[in-house]
This record gives structure tokens, sequence and C-alpha cells, in this order.
């Protein structure tokens, strides 16, 4: 989940964290498992950003990301998006608000979801609590998301995340799935 060119490139060690999504996205490939991408995009001029939106508002005065063109929804190059990959396009932190997420799991009969993503402290926490709410069963790959506060990512995926999900990083989550 937003992994696009414009949010990768804030990242201060941009190799591991694709490494990491790397591997998960090819054993997702590997096992049959649908490969969903989740991108924030916009309109031109971000007529769907209200000012009350302090996030998505600062976006709207500091367009250097994009977010309103092609090329701000692109996903980083080298994890992007195969035939029969999905990409979904949200309007708001969580992946489910402004998106049909929802509509295309529930056409697949997807219950579980693994969740990667940049933001840890955005999208991977407003979107894990939004399907716990849902009743999906939720894994959370640690290390394939990331936060620009490391604290913050290291108290969510230790503390917080485990209360409604399972934690654990790509290598150990590839193994599993080839048991």
């Amino acid at each position: 989940m937003d992994v696009q060119d414009a949010t990768v490139k804030m990242l201060p060690d941009k190799s591991t964290f694709i490494q990491s999504v790397s591997l998960a996205i090819q054993t997702a490939r590997s096992n049959h498992i649908p490969v969903l991408y989740v991108v924030v995009g916009f309109r031109k001029g971000y007529p769907e950003v209200s000012p009350n939106n302090k996030s998505f508002s600062a976006i709207r005065q500091d367009d250097s990301r994009n977010f309103d063109t092609e090329e701000g929804a692109r996903v980083y190059a080298s994890v992007a998006p195969r035939a029969g990959d999905m990409i979904i396009t949200k309007k708001r932190v969580s992946a489910f608000t402004g998106s049909d997420l929802e509509v295309l799991l529930r056409s697949f009969g997807i219950t579980h979801l693994v969740l990667t993503g940049i933001a840890t402290s955005g999208v991977v926490l407003s979107t894990l609590r939004e399907a716990a709410d849902k009743d999906y069963s939720i894994t959370v790959l640690s290390d394939c998301c990331a936060d620009r506060d490391e604290e913050v990512h290291r108290v969510l995926t230790t503390k917080v995340f485990t209360r409604q999900a399972e934690v654990m990083e790509a290598a150990e989550w590839a193994v599993s799935q080839t048991v």
C-alpha cells in the first residue's frame, strides 16, 4: 500500500524495504495469492480533498508529489504490478476509504489480508483497524512496512498490531506459505 515512487523516495533505507516487499510479492505470486496494490490518487486539482483534512490538504498546498497525475500514482518500478495484479486507488489514509477494495475482496472470496506499506502509522494502521472491524484475518509483514519515525514503527508492529493481527517478517511468511 502506498508504495509509489514519491513515498519510497522518502525512505532513508529503501533497498532493504524493497527487497522485503519483493520477496512478499514473489511468494504471493508463487502461491497463487492475489497481489493487490493500493495507491493514493486524486482527480486533477484535488477536488476530493477537503480543507478540513489536515493530512491531505497539505498535499493540495504542496503538489510536488503529484498525486493528481498518472505519474504520482505510479508504483515503484522494482515492485510494479504485473498482468493479473490489481491497482486500487484510495482517496484517504485507509485502503478501504474511497476505493473499491472491499468489493474486490468479496468478489474473490478473500478473508485473510497480508498488509504491507508506507507508512506504518498511516495506511497500514488505518487499513488494519478497518479490516479488523470488518472481520478479516490479518497478517502484517513488519519489514514490508516503513515509517518516517522508526520508534512509531516499532511500537505499532510489536505492541499495537499484535492485538488484531499476526505480525511477522517477509522471510518467515514466505516459509509459512511453502509448508
